[in-house]
């Protein structure tokens, strides 16, 4: 059977204000708040069972000389990769979740530096204004304005995605994420892309290179969905 696409819950609605990036120190994060309608964003269709609420955005990115997305797609690595790491709504909360195979569902979204991008997108524009701001480790800055999670994905083509059961990428690497990983890059401009590479960890040092190096499929069964809902394993 093909598999479903991936159905988008509330991800149109403005987010409650306010929406804080927070340098970690070892990625730049935003805690995802409830919609101005007093609910999550969620996702479901695909692999999962049951909805996942949204939690959270961080990115992985490289460096000026090199490419930084935690996957590769035909053996291809692009330059930066954001996760919008959701919850499975039977659990309380991301920990409870974390124990269970079932418990985490992660959009992988690639971007393509370009020097002049043929796209801009608002709300990604938003997100990456504020970088300057929070250099500095355990700094943050308010986005100013109000977006939707949606609007952070841009135009990109939703339908067509590869999807596995696998792990996080950072320590302990609990077996609990259904990985979804879109196939086409958004563009991203050079003057944006370089504000990721400026941020700095807790010891001052520029933050590089922060994605786990590809892990064996070990025999686990990669689903990819084309836009025509076809199944490849």
């Amino acid at each position: 059977m093909p598999l479903p696409r991936i159905f988008f819950g509330n991800y149109d609605v403005k987010l409650e204000r306010p929406l804080t990036l927070v340098n970690k120190g070892y990625t730049a994060d935003m805690v995802i708040p409830e919609t101005v309608n007093g609910q999550k964003p969620f996702i479901t269709g695909g692999l999962l069972k049951g909805e996942y609420v949204a939690e959270g955005i961080h990115f992985h990115w490289g460096s000026p000389v090199s490419t930084g997305a935690e996957h590769t797609i035909n053996r291809r690595r692009f330059d930066i990769e954001m996760h919008i790491v959701h919850r499975n709504r039977r659990y309380s909360d991301v920990t409870e979740a974390l124990n269970h195979p079932d418990g985490i569902a992660v959009l992988g979204v690639m971007f393509k530096v370009k020097e002049r991008p043929n796209r801009i997108f608002p709300g990604l524009k938003k997100l990456f204004g504020v970088l300057p701001n929070v250099v500095d480790y355990n700094s943050a800055s308010e986005l100013p304005g109000s977006i939707t999670l949606g609007q952070l994905l841009g135009d990109l083509n939703t339908r067509e995605y590869y999807t596995y059961k696998g792990s996080l990428t950072t320590p302990q690497c609990n077996e609990a994420v259904t990985w979804t990983v879109f196939s086409n890059p958004l563009p991203i401009s050079y003057a944006d892309a370089s504000k990721l590479w400026q941020l700095l960890d807790s010891n001052g040092n520029f933050i590089g290179n922060n994605y786990r190096e590809v892990q064996r499929r070990n025999n686990r069964p990669v689903f990819y969905r084309t836009s025509k809902n076809y199944i490849y394993g």
